[in-house]
C-alpha cells in the first residue's frame, strides 16, 4: 500500500520538525545564487514555520529575468541536467538539477505510482512528450525505479500507440486528458471496443493540462479504467509534486519535499484551510535550484481532515484554474475549465472544443468551438439547432454572459500534441 510508509504517514508533529529544519537548509543554499543574494535571502530569520510570510515571492517573470544561471547556487560543475518549461515564450524558464536532485524527484514520482496501484510486473507506457518538457523524463524514472516495463512512446501517432496498448498488455498510460479523449475518438469511430481490446490496461494518469472531473469520467466510462489526477509544474521538479491516491479525494502534496502556502492572489495574505486561493510552493530537497515562496498561478484550497489512506499529507482540492488563464469579459471573471465542465456534460457534445476572443465593435465577444458527436447526424438540422440551443444556455447561466456556439463536425478542430491550446484571444489588448 506505502511505498515508504515512514515518510508518507509521518505525523504532522514531525513533519512540521522536518520542514522547518529543510527550510532553514534551503534558506543557506538559496544565499548562494545571485537572484537570492541580492534579495537579500541569508538576512532573514526563520524561528518558526509562519516565518516564511516574511521571505519574498517568486514569480516566473524573476526566473526568466535570472536567465541563465541567475538562480543557481552551486558550481555548475554540479549540474547534470536542465529543463524548461514548457509553457514558455522568448526568454525560457530553465531549471537545473544536481544527482541528488534527480534522485529525490525520481523517489517522489515513484511513491505516486505505487500510490495509484503500479507495482513491478505492470506495463506503463508513457505518451507524454520528452527532452525540455519535464512530464516524460520525470514518469519514465519513476517507472523504471518502481520495476515496470516503461514504454517511452512519447506523444502522438495513435496508431502506434494503441499498437502498443495492444501488443505489450500495456497497464498504464500516462497522457494529457485531451490526447486521451482523441484515443477515445479513435476507437470508437473504428468500432472497438477498448474493454475487450486492451483487458489488461488499469489505469490512465491525467497530467500536463487542466481537466474537469467531467472529463475524467469520460474517459473511465469508455475505457473501462481507473484515471488518477497528477499534479507538477516545471518549477518544482515536474510530475510528482501531488498526486491522487486510491480514494481519489484530492491530491496528496509531498509536504517533506515542498512547503504549500495557500495566499489571495491579490494581497497574497495566507487563507485559511478549505479557502480556495492561489498555491505557493517552496523547494525543501532542491540542491542546485532551491526556489522560495513560487507563484504556481494554479487556483486550489487545502482539504479538511484526513485521507482514509493513512497517508498525513495535505490534499489540494482538484485546480479550478488559473488566476493568470483568467479571461475577463464584459466584466466577468470567467476561466476555460468551467466551460470544460459545462460541455463535456452535455450528451451530444464531442470531446474537443476551442474558446475564441474576439472583439466586434467596442465589445469583447466569446466564440465556443465544440465538436459534435459522432454519433449524430449532421444533417438532423433540427436536432443540432436544439444542441446548440442547450449548450448556449447552459453556458450563459454558468458564465454569465452569452456566447456564440459554433458547432462542428468531429475531427475538424486540430487536436494538439502537447497540451490543448484551448484559448485563442484574438482582442486587441
Amino acid at each position: 500500500m506505502y511505498w515508504n510508509k515512514d515518510h508518507e504517514c509521518i505525523t504532522r508533529e514531525r513533519l512540521e520538525e522536518v520542514q522547518l529544519q529543510k527550510l532553514r537548509q534551503t534558506l543557506k543554499r538559496a544565499a548562494g545564487s545571485p537572484f537570492y543574494k541580492a534579495k537579500g535571502i541569508a538576512d532573514y530569520t526563520i524561528k518558526d514555520l509562519s516565518d516564511i510570510r516574511k521571505l519574498p515571492v517568486t514569480t516566473k517573470q524573476d526566473l526568466r529575468d535570472a536567465y541563465p544561471y541567475g538562480m543557481v547556487c552551486t558550481p555548475i560543475d554540479d549540474v547534470v541536467r536542465l529543463h524548461s518549461s514548457s509553457g514558455t515564450t522568448g526568454t525560457p524558464t530553465v531549471v537545473y538539477h544536481g544527482t541528488n536532485d534527480i534522485d529525490n524527484w525520481t523517489e517522489l514520482v515513484t511513491r505516486c505510482l505505487y500510490m495509484m496501484g503500479l507495482r513491478k510486473n505492470h506495463v506503463f507506457q508513457n505518451m507524454i512528450g520528452y527532452g525540455l518538457f519535464t512530464g516524460g523524463l520525470g514518469l519514465h524514472y519513476g517507472a523504471e525505479r518502481l520495476g515496470c516495463l516503461t514504454i517511452p512512446s512519447g506523444p502522438g501517432n495513435t496508431k502506434r500507440q494503441l499498437k502498443f496498448m495492444k501488443d505489450y498488455h500495456t497497464t498504464a498510460i500516462h497522457i494529457i486528458p485531451s490526447y486521451a479523449l482523441h484515443l477515445a475518438d479513435t476507437l470508437e469511430s473504428a468500432g472497438v471496443d477498448p474493454k475487450k481490446e486492451f483487458p489488461d490496461f488499469k489505469f490512465a494518469i491525467l497530467g500536463a493540462e487542466p481537466h474537469s472531473e467531467e472529463t475524467r469520467q469520460k474517459v473511465e466510462k469508455f475505457f473501462g479504467i481507473e484515471a488518477f489526477n497528477s499534479y507538477g509544474l516545471s518549477e518544482m521538479n515536474g510530475p510528482g509534486v501531488a498526486f491522487e491516491c486510491p480514494e481519489r479525494k484530492g491530491m496528496h502534496i509531498w509536504e517533506d519535499a515542498f512547503l504549500v502556502e495557500i495566499v489571495d492572489p491579490d494581497t497574497l495574505e495566507p487563507l485559511p484551510q478549505g479557502t480556495k486561493g492561489e498555491l505557493l510552493l517552496t523547494t525543501l530537497n532542491r540542491e542546485v535550484m532551491p526556489i522560495i515562496r513560487y507563484r504556481t498561478r494554479d487556483l486550489t484550497s487545502i482539504m479538511p481532515g484526513s485521507c482514509a489512506c493513512g497517508r498525513t499529507h495535505a490534499r489540494l482540492e482538484r485546480f479550478s484554474g488559473r488566476s493568470d488563464d483568467m479571461m475577463i469579459l464584459k466584466g466577468v471573471n470567467i476561466f476555460p475549465m468551467q466551460i470544460e465542465a459545462i460541455l463535456i456534460g452535455i450528451p451530444g457534445v464531442g470531446r474537443n472544443y476551442q474558446i475564441i476572443l474576439e472583439q466586434k465593435g467596442n465589445n469583447d465577444h466569446m466564440i465556443v468551438r465544440a465538436e459534435i458527436d459522432p454519433s449524430i447526424n449532421v444533417d438532423a438540422y433540427r436536432s443540432l439547432e436544439k444542441l446548440r440551443e442547450r449548450i448556449t444556455r447552459e453556458l450563459r447561466d454558468e458564465i454569465l454572459i452569452t456566447p456564440e456556439v459554433d458547432l462542428c463536425e468531429p475531427g475538424s478542430i486540430p487536436v494538439a500534441q502537447g497540451k490543448a491550446v484551448r484559448v485563442i484571444d484574438r482582442r486587441e489588448l
